[in-house]
């Protein structure tokens, strides 16, 4: 699990310096009797900062637990959310308004691993850029964004030329070579969906 645009959770009803143990699979779609990894889960956690997370609103963490948001923390601006306080449910009996991904601190008081991620789109806009009157027009601006600053579990650390990933929720992934001991740099290769199928309205 990667998180490209973080936002910082704190679970107030564990306390400080617990850390669980959670079961995950080795990829999304893998069935329940395949091996399953661990995944180690603190009281601070990152989500992606695009969900909403309103102090009445529930959320299932993915292949942990449901967490109720009941505090929100504002920036200086009085408008950003720096961070969110909420509160889990050991019992799984809350029923979520959905499932989100995302990343722990790996140890009390250590944060995640920082790793940067190109996301490559489509050059073109239109499926057939052959057929545009000026092509130029029909570069997409969008066909690179660089998030210099994600955070990924640790087990990405290890990464090699040539490993290939699939990022929940974000697309398939490989090790750029311009990867350093300092800063791994992962380039998204496939998208999840075919956005010019999405387009045309298949």
């Amino acid at each position: 699990m990667v998180v490209l645009k973080p936002l910082k959770v704190v679970i107030k009803n564990i306390e400080e310096h617990t850390v669980m143990n959670l079961r995950a699979k080795y990829w999304p779609d893998a069935s329940d009797v395949d091996d399953e990894s661990h995944y180690e889960a603190s009281m601070k956690i990152l989500i992606p900062k695009i969900i909403m997370v309103l102090p009445w609103e529930r959320l299932m963490l993915r292949y942990a637990f449901p967490i109720k948001c009941v505090d929100v923390l504002y920036a200086a601006d009085e408008t950003t959310v720096v961070e969110v306080h909420a509160e889990y449910d050991p019992t799984k009996s809350t029923k979520p308004k959905g499932v989100i991904h995302w990343v722990a601190e790996p140890s009390i008081g250590t944060a995640p691993l920082k790793v940067e991620v190109r996301l490559f789109d489509t050059l073109f806009l239109s499926e057939n850029p052959g057929e545009v009157e000026d092509w130029l027009t029909d570069l997409n601006p969008s066909s690179k964004t660089t998030v210099a600053a994600a955070f990924a579990v640790p087990v990405l650390r290890h990464s090699s030329l040539g490993d290939q990933f699939q990022f929940e929720r974000l697309g398939y992934f490989c090790l750029d070579p311009d990867t350093t001991p300092d800063k791994l740099v992962f380039n998204r290769t496939v998208t999840l969906r075919d956005s010019y199928t999405k387009a045309a309205g298949k």
